[in-house]
């Protein structure tokens, strides 16, 4: 809720501490042990701040590449980390190019009996606290301004020879005794590769709901400026207001409806984080503590994935739906859409992440047809597999009221989820069958099989959470029917993207399911346009924080919006260069070529 609230203020703040505190402190908890607890007392206590450096100049995405040694010397008890070459060095880490005082680095591990280890996390004091010069045998930079952000300092770090103390490697997957030996309570390197990069996890988490974040605050300006800017009318002498028009409530409110579905998605999620995080803190070894990761892994992934990409999509539909005011740079639009687009990116790039997802849904469908394995998961999140054959025999048949119950949806996604998961399946034996490796099979399986298999999974997970919060008896009955059409819309809406395959499967047939389901949506936004100011007040902060004249909560956006131009800096002054501009110009021609 802390970075939540500091994004709404300032997204480079809140990514600066949430880089130092919760990626780096993180780190320490999750992949440390009480060796390592002085580096978390300094950090709470703001005498240290840190970083987190995985991705290297030229590798991001395959973690397991990255090329940064440590070599362990037993005569000194340290590890000597060193950056190959260029290419090797770390790059795109947040705090890192100013004012980071340590890191977590990642590096690969080598051993005194010249066995590679695999990639393993040290803490590395980079600056001096004092002065923040960087420490010797270390290069390190700011990689200059980006697209958005910018009060991040993304930097770089080149090691030449840099040596820690042995009691630096954070060693809950792997440690290295005094004398050289390696130990690890992992048999298998693949488990404990996962393991060793359980960070990630809680970075995807967090960014699946700073990206709604982001798509709250853009709602909020598009909103209130759209119920109150009037252009046009039924008469020449009557304008009425845009939120009025039936185009422009099928492009905002749906995309109030993935909000307010996303957001409880996240929080929930991250509860599911918390759970998983106490059990490694417990040292839970339990077939079901396994399970959660793998679990937590493919909904992370796919979550983050779904976030970003929806808030990306959404905020330029918010930044057009204002028109030209939209683009002001004063009303933020602009600025939230920068500062949103690396969420498509870091943490792993989307296209790469689904990737993740679909092969946790098919190691189920492999161990369920090879084994006989029943499909349950401890988040419940593929448990509708287990009727994987009689959901496919389903065919659509709701009538028109029915529709407006988001239950219609989410059978239509369970079947979408078992049609793409049974196409991609035999996609992938049809490519094994054709001698193709591997790697082969899997490059040429994702494009309308694995990648779409785990964007609807996703969505049907968000729907199924937020349909099971809305019919808990713990929500107020008073709010189940506004909640019930937010449902309703978000799932409608989002299947209006996949009608092509429901027909393509067998699942809807006949122009009728597709007709009804573009009018219901319709309908719904049309309900749910006069709750809508009231909906987005709920998610809006102070207009301090959304700091927007056209998204003031006074709706006087007219008024806040010239009062902001005529407070603009030297708005009123003729510019520096006038003399230039009046007086000293070039003579017609004198800037034609002499050649």
């Amino acid at each position: 809720a802390v970075v939540h609230c500091l994004y709404m203020y300032d997204c480079s703040l809140a990514s600066m501490y949430s880089l130092s505190k919760q990626f780096f402190g993180g780190s320490v908890v999750n992949s440390g042990s009480n060796r390592h607890h002085q580096f978390l007392e300094k950090l709470l206590n703001m005498e240290i701040f840190g970083c987190f450096a995985l991705t290297e100049l030229s590798h991001g995405s395959n973690a397991r590449a990255m090329r940064t040694t440590a070599k362990y010397d037993p005569r000194t008890q340290e590890f000597i980390i060193n950056s190959p070459d260029f290419e090797a060095a770390k790059f795109w880490v947040g705090n890192m190019g100013k004012t980071a005082t340590h890191a977590v680095v990642f590096a690969q591990l080598h051993t005194p009996d010249g066995v590679y280890r695999g990639l393993h996390s040290f803490i590395i004091q980079i600056r001096d606290p004092k002065t923040l010069l960087p420490m010797p045998g270390l290069m390190l930079g700011d990689i200059g301004k980006k697209l958005g952000l910018n009060g991040i300092d993304n930097g770089f770090a080149v090691f030449h020879n840099v040596r820690i103390p042995r009691e630096n490697l954070l060693n809950r997957t792997g440690d290295v005794m005094p004398e050289g030996t390696y130990v690890t309570s992992f048999k298998d390197p693949n488990r404990q590769f996962v393991a060793s990069l359980g960070a990630l996890s809680i970075g995807r988490v967090t960014i699946t709901g700073l990206a709604i974040v982001y798509l709250k605050l853009c709602l909020t300006i598009a909103i209130r400026y759209s119920a109150v800017r009037r252009q046009f009318g039924p008469t020449d002498h009557e304008e009425i207001p845009v939120l009025e028009y039936q185009l422009q409530q099928w492009r905002l409110i749906p995309y109030l409806a993935v909000s307010y579905a996303l957001d409880y998605f996240s929080k929930s999620l991250f509860m599911n984080y918390i759970e998983y995080q106490m059990g490694m803190l417990m040292k839970d070894k339990s077939e079901r503590q396994t399970e959660l990761s793998k679990e937590m892994h493919a909904l992370s992934s796919a979550s983050k994935s779904l976030a970003s990409w929806t808030a990306q999509q959404g905020i330029q539909e918010c930044r057009e739906a204002c028109g030209g005011h939209g683009y002001l740079a004063m009303n933020r639009i602009g600025d939230m859409r920068n500062d949103n687009d690396p969420n498509c990116t870091y943490e792993g790039d989307n296209n790469v992440l689904l990737q993740q997802t679909s092969n946790y849904l098919l190691g189920w469908i492999k161990a369920k047809h090879q084994d006989g394995v029943a499909i349950k998961s401890p988040l419940h999140s593929v448990d509708f597999l287990e009727d994987f054959n009689s959901i496919l025999n389903q065919r659509f048949t709701a009538t028109t009221d029915e529709y407006m119950d988001s239950s219609v949806a989410l059978a239509a996604y369970k079947w979408l989820v078992c049609y793409l998961l049974r196409e991609s399946f035999m996609k992938l034996d049809d490519e094994k069958k054709s001698g193709k490796s591997d790697f082969e099979c899997r490059n040429n399986s994702q494009v309308y099989y694995c990648r779409s298999l785990a964007i609807v999974f996703i969505e049907y997970n968000v729907l199924q959470r937020f349909h099971d919060f809305i019919h808990n008896s713990d929500t107020p009955v008073k709010l189940q029917p506004v909640l019930e059409r937010l449902s309703s819309l978000y799932g409608l809406w989002a299947l209006t993207k996949h009608t092509a395959v429901l027909y393509q499967g067998g699942y809807f047939t006949g122009n009728q399911p597709a007709r009804r389901l573009q009018n219901t949506v319709l309908n719904l936004c049309a309900q749910l346009k006069d709750d809508s100011v009231a909906l987005v007040d709920v998610l809006a902060p102070p207009d301090f924080i959304l700091n927007s004249p056209i998204g003031k909560a006074d709706g006087e956006i007219y008024k806040n919006l010239w009062a902001a131009v005529l407070q603009g800096k030297n708005v009123l002054e003729r510019p520096s260069w006038w003399l230039e501009f009046c007086a000293n110009k070039p003579s017609v021609g004198s800037m034609k070529s002499k050649l």
